[in-house]
């Protein structure tokens, strides 16, 4: 039996951060049915052509849903709506703000009916404060938290290449929609969830803001180097190419200088003794690292690196990701059903014992229309 088994999730959702909270449930057994715009959908759904005619974002977060199109502004289909969330264990939404009140379907209205409903709200700043109404997008929350000042060269701010707001997001409200299952299992009462954007970014930003405040106020871009650690990033070897490494303190910087650089007196040397010199002297640091390299290929680097215990990384692009050796040798993929065509996806990054991960089938766009329209069929009882 899966975890989720027998829960029942319904879910006003778009974009990014609610479907892939809710695609996390589904993957544990919960039954997820997604209620999308009549005629055009979740908007996701139309961000790219790349997956057999599909969006990659949408076949990526919406795996093993099912898939319903309801004007919830229409009498029949919001009783179809209404049935189905009486049968819910959990209702998620994502609209725009103010959306969800106008409708009657925020917390306070539904669980005024059902308390034991686990309800859980996604906005991008809250409900209260100056902000509360203003529309939020991954790369806008990027820039309200500070996080594109963190990223890029000294001279160019830029966004992270994924959705990190919206992942964020999705990730606090899935476990916080599993944080009100339990309680639920404990004391039988539901709960409200309410997840903003701002608060989880903003927590995932809170070392940099730290670091800003407490160290006079600047806040560094190093592009692909870290801001705070050194040596940590990029360093080019004789072929050309270029090897990723960590030193993380100063009994593996002295194993760095013996064993890979083979310049043990560096170890001592004042302007690299400890993490704070070496990234104050980095600019001298970074030559004399390139200069040792120059003599090895990146696989001799690799090699001298791991034999010393010090983290290294291959630069690899997206597609080689795909075909990582890691991964292959430990069978993370499993091939999925799209409605233009099968895709492999990866495995759940949690992994429990004995559970064989379902990995259902990606919904066309009112898929099961007829079915969850039979099943939750609104019938009038004439009084006797």
């Amino acid at each position: 039996m899966l975890p989720l088994e027998g829960i029942t999730v319904v879910s006003l959702e778009q974009a990014v951060a609610a479907p892939f909270a809710t695609r996390q449930l589904a993957d544990l057994g919960a039954r997820v049915i997604k209620v999308e715009r009549p005629g055009d959908g979740d908007f996701a759904r139309h961000y790219d052509r790349s997956v057999h005619g599909q969006s990659s974002y949408f076949v990526w977060l919406n795996r093993g849903k099912e898939s319903i199109e309801l004007d919830v502004k229409d009498p029949e289909d919001r009783a179809v709506l209404d049935a189905m969330i009486a049968a819910a264990d959990v209702v998620v939404q994502n609209l725009a703000p103010g959306a969800v009140e106008r409708l009657g379907l925020d917390a306070a209205s539904l669980r005024a009916e059902r308390p034991e409903l686990v309800h859980c709200s996604i906005s991008g700043y809250g409900d209260t404060g100056p902000y509360r109404s203003k529309k939020a997008y991954d790369l806008l929350v990027q820039c309200e938290t500070g996080l594109l000042m963190t990223t890029g060269t000294p001279e160019t701010p830029s966004k992270v290449g994924i959705s990190i707001a919206d992942i964020a997001t999705g990730m606090y409200a899935y476990s916080g929609i599993l944080t009100g299952l339990l309680r639920r299992a404990k004391h039988g009462a539901g709960t409200t969830v309410a997840i903003a954007m701002i608060d989880a970014l903003g927590e995932w930003m809170s070392q940099p803001v730290y670091h800003a405040l407490h160290d006079g106020g600047v806040t560094r871009r190093t592009g692909a180097k870290h801001a705070s650690i050194s040596p940590y990033g990029p360093y080019v070897t004789g072929d050309g190419d270029r090897v990723f490494l960590g030193v993380q303190n100063d009994r593996e910087w002295t194993r760095f200088c013996v064993e890979v650089l083979e310049r043990p007196a560096l170890a001592d040397d004042p302007r690299f003794r400890s993490n704070p010199e070496r990234v104050a002297n980095d600019e001298e640091l970074t030559p004399i690292v390139t200069g040792a390299f120059a003599t090895l290929d990146a696989e001799e680097v690799v090699d001298r690196l791991d034999a010393a215990g010090i983290a290294c990384a291959r630069l690899r692009s997206p597609s080689e990701m795909a075909t990582h050796p890691q991964l292959l040798a430990r069978d993370r993929w499993r091939d999925v059903t799209t409605p233009g065509g099968v895709v492999r996806s990866m495995l759940p990054p949690v992994v429990l014992d004995d559970l064989d991960v379902p990995m259902g089938a990606v919904p066309e766009l009112g898929g099961q229309n007829a079915a969850l329209r039979a099943e939750f069929a609104v019938t009038e009882v004439n009084p006797a």
